[in-house]
Order: structure tokens, then sequence, then C-alpha cells
């Protein structure tokens, strides 16, 4: 049979002090001497007393954590070492601002329905129009939240990069090399109808594609050309590269939207015996560790992205702590394209 739990009566009795101060020792030490404090940890610790957290929550109507509202399920988030950068960035906030961090991914395929069951202080969004169902859903419930990777919006702290201007940069050197055939390979969107109904980053990064080969004389319609969403995964890239191989229309240039999908091009291409970038180009997006030890290395455009969950953080927690009206931070940040191994001259 079971031994009964330790209350804060028992701490307070075995401490000798008054239950206010074994409140006061796990929730406010300050207030305490430091003997004090010392006394009542150590009768804790021999009853093995440890605080209920659920109490706490109702008391303060504070969790101490921060979610992060992802757009894929969990396997294959962990699957995309960007997150593991974005995690970083959040992880030093947390650690410092001495926050928890829930990880909360779609419940039963929908990102909505995953938000009533997060029990968390407010939520760094990633990835979402701020029309979308779930932003909505949060300024309903008065939720605190930031933005990465969306529209600005006067009342609502934002972090993001130029997507636009980042494509275009890439794209005009590819052109400078001779490529008139693309493959624009994004994540999936979850749209349908083409990228003309593509929202966020995925519609940004092909616009600024679109503006690069319109300064050229060159249209996404043109014959050669491929515009093509895929899951963000390596195993979608590779299967991204075996199809566009084995069609009629080889591109001479592979223009991925996240390196973890360039990746997994790379990989089919050794596969099939394809000499990248004699054959073939290939262009990423993130500048993720792996970029610089493919074979042939990634060009690849670099973003800051544990800055990005670093600075979300930090935006997410002055809210969260403000006694009044927290100050909206709109935070665009650069990017460079780094050009390695991957890309060349187009084939004759």
């Amino acid at each position: 049979m079971s031994q009964r739990r330790p209350t804060m009566k028992d701490v307070a009795d075995l401490a000798q002090v008054s239950k206010s101060a074994v409140s006061l020792a796990f929730n406010d030490a300050k207030k305490l001497s430091e003997a004090t404090v010392a006394n009542i940890m150590e009768a804790a610790s021999t009853l093995g007393y440890t605080a209920d957290p659920a109490a706490r929550m109702l008391r303060t109507r504070r969790t101490d954590s921060l979610g992060l509202l992802l757009p894929q399920q969990l396997d294959r988030v962990l699957e995309n070492p960007y997150y593991s950068l974005f995690l970083q960035g959040i992880g030093q906030v947390c650690q410092r601002e001495g926050f928890t961090l829930l990880l909360a991914p779609p419940l039963r395929g929908s990102m909505l329905k995953a938000i009533p069951y997060a029990a968390v202080d407010g939520f760094i969004v990633t990835g979402l129009e701020y029309d979308r169902g779930e932003v909505s859903a949060l300024r309903r419930r008065r939720i605190p939240f930031v933005l990465v990777d969306s529209e600005w919006h006067d009342d609502v702290s934002s972090v993001d990069i130029d997507d636009g201007a980042a494509m275009e940069e890439v794209v005009r050197y590819l052109l400078g090399l001779g490529h008139r055939r693309f493959a624009f390979v994004a994540f999936e969107t979850g749209t349908d109808g083409g990228y003309a109904n593509w929202k966020g980053a995925a519609l940004r990064r092909i616009e600024g594609a679109s503006r690069a080969l319109a300064a050229s004389g060159l249209s996404l319609a043109d014959p050669g050309m491929h515009v093509l969403e895929t899951p963000n995964t390596r195993q979608g890239g590779a299967n991204v590269f075996r199809a566009l191989w084995s069609g009629d229309e080889r591109p001479t240039a592979i223009v991925a939207f996240s390196d973890i999908i360039a990746v997994g091009v790379l990989d089919a291409a050794r596969e099939e015996n394809v000499s990248v970038p004699a054959q073939v180009s290939v262009s990423g997006f993130d500048d993720l560790i792996e970029s610089v030890w493919t074979s042939p290395s990634l060009t690849t455009v670099r973003q800051p992205v544990a800055t990005k969950g670093r600075l979300a953080a930090e935006y997410l927690v002055e809210v969260i702590s403000s006694t009044g009206e927290a100050p909206t931070h709109q935070h665009r940040l650069s990017t460079a394209l780094l050009l390695r191994e991957s890309t060349g001259p187009a084939p004759a």
C-alpha cells in the first residue's frame, strides 16, 4: 500500500515554520531569509515533498511555459534540422527566463484543435498567415502570441526574413550561369490550385523567383519550367528528383525551398549517377550544418534560424510578463547567398 503524499503542512511542521513560509519558499523565496529557505528545502527533501504544479497554476494563472505551435506532426518536425536550430534559440530564452517549452503539433490533423489543450502562457506561431483560423482563435482567447515567417501587423510582434528578395537573388545567380530550365521545389503548402494560391513563405519565395525570371524575359509558365510541392523532408527531395529525372523535360537547375529538400535531391542524384553540378545544379535555403557536409557542398541561402527562435521567445516573454500593453516588434533579419559546389554553368 502506497504511503500518503507529503503535504505543505508536513513540511511546515518539520521545519517549524508556518505554511505561508513554505509557500513563499517555493513561490517567492526572495521574501524569506536564505537560512529559512534552506531549512524549508531541507525539510521538503527529507519528506520527498514537491509543490503541486496544478495548484500553483490555479493560484497564479501562469504556467511559466511557452508553446510552439507547429505546422507538422512531431515526427516530421524532428526529422528537419531546421527546427533543431530554431529550438536552440527558443531554449536560450527559456533557460534564462525560467520557462519550460511545450511543443504543440496538430491534434487529430488540426492545429486549431491543439490550442485549447496546451497549458501555456503564450504561443510562438510558425509559418502561418495572420488570417488563418489558428491565429484568430488565439486572438479570441486573448492568448499572447508572436508570429514567425508571417505577414506584419501593427498589433502583433513578428520575426521574419525577406523570402522574396532572397529567392530572387538565387535565381538571378543561376540565370547568370546560363540556366533556363528550372524546377522550383516548395515544401507542402496544403493548398489546391497551384502556386497561385500559395501563401506565406512559399508564396513570397515563388514570387521572388518569378521576378528574377521576368527580368530575363522568362516566366514560370514557359516550357521547361516546373513548380512542385513535396513533404519538407529528405525523402521528399529524393522523390522529387526521381520524378523530374524520369520525365522528358529535365531541368538544368533545381531550386529547393529548404536545405532538407535539397539534401534529398543530392542523395537521389548520387544514387542515379547524375553529376552535380555538371548535369544539374542544386540550391537550398536555410544553411543548415548539413549543407556544408554534403557532397558536393550545397549552395544555399543563409538565414539566422536560431536568432529567429530567440527573438520570438524574447518578444513573447515580454508580452507575458508585461503588466500593461507590451510594445510590438517587427524584426526582419538579413539573409546571404552562399555559393558552394552544387551549382555551376548550365550544361550545353
